[in-house]
């Protein structure tokens, strides 16, 4: 059964549409919402906890009418805001055990599953530090511990890469695959860079301006093309006027990156041939894939 259901869900603001009639059904496991800044996620999260009404449409999680049930549902579920919005004067225990105690949890449950999420998110050592002085990434994790120490059925994590560095994001995608891993807690994640999505989700769904561009798993959008990629350590012009001398059809952009058909298996002896008699090294060769990019390219064209 579907964790998350909408069925022609409309947002509409005095001056845009944020959703247009959106359409999507969200399996257990990593789902990614991907779009660019605009393009609706944010408002859909707020509708999915009902804290902001649709125009028109409908939309349920577990089950539950996001209208009707939304204090049932938020019970369930654990929210990632994108912006900053922690008390700076507090510790990250103190503020991770009021938010436990705020879902429910008695104080001594409370303490002991903020020191455990604390601990999986890694801040077990700072858990003490006011948070005013924690960095980006920290105040990140601080986010997704709060999300987490009720331990919900399901968390939805807005941006939660925003503001990070490259190892801070490498960091932040690997503790949200966790949560699905080894927790077995659904994640619905938004982020308007598609291959963080493609890294870490099961199936991807994308949106822009509001309106439903594609919904499938990350495999499908991620498949292999019939396209060779090869790579070698120099003279790459030369391999490809000798591939294109036995017929070939080879695009070249100038580096030691060569992208050719695949139309049957003897374009791979054509090439280790080709290669061979260059007397380069052979980097890399393997078949190209495609990625959740195209998929606004193909909309824009």
């Amino acid at each position: 059964m579907p964790v998350i259901q909408t069925e022609e869900l409309t947002k509409r603001f005095p001056a845009t549409t944020a959703l247009d009639r959106l359409t999507i059904d969200v399996e257990p496991g990593v789902v990614g919402l991907v779009g660019a800044n605009g393009a609706g996620k944010s408002t859909l999260i707020k509708i999915l906890l009902g804290l902001s009404p649709a125009t028109s449409g409908r939309a349920s999680v577990f089950g539950l009418d996001v209208t009707a049930d939304g204090p049932k549902i938020r019970e369930r579920v654990g929210y990632m805001p994108e912006h900053d919005c922690l008390p700076g004067d507090v510790s990250a225990t103190e503020f991770v055990v009021h938010m436990a105690r705020m879902s429910g949890l008695p104080a001594d449950a409370a303490r002991e599953r903020t020191a455990d999420t604390l601990r999986h998110v890694g801040l077990y050592e700072e858990r003490y530090r006011p948070i005013g002085g924690y960095s980006t990434g920290m105040k990140q994790r601080v986010k997704l511990a709060q999300a987490l120490v009720h331990d919900p059925e399901i968390v939805m994590l807005d941006e939660p890469t925003n503001g990070l560095d490259p190892v801070g994001r490498d960091d932040m995608l690997a503790l949200i695959r966790r949560i699905w891993a080894e927790f077995g807690i659904t994640v619905l994640v938004t982020s308007h860079l598609l291959g963080e999505l493609e890294r870490i989700a099961d199936h991807v769904v994308v949106i822009d301006g509001g309106t439903l561009l594609r919904s499938s798993s990350t495999s499908e959008f991620t498949r292999t093309s019939q396209f060779l990629v090869v790579e070698v350590s120099a003279a790459a012009e030369a391999v490809a006027a000798s591939l294109t001398a036995a017929g070939l059809t080879v695009s070249h952009d100038g580096t030691q990156q060569l992208v050719l058909p695949l139309d049957d298996e003897k374009v791979y002896d054509l090439v280790r041939d080709a290669v061979a008699a260059e007397g380069v090294g052979l980097i890399r060769l393997e078949q190209s894939r495609h990625h959740i990019s195209e998929i606004f390219e193909e909309e824009r064209g």
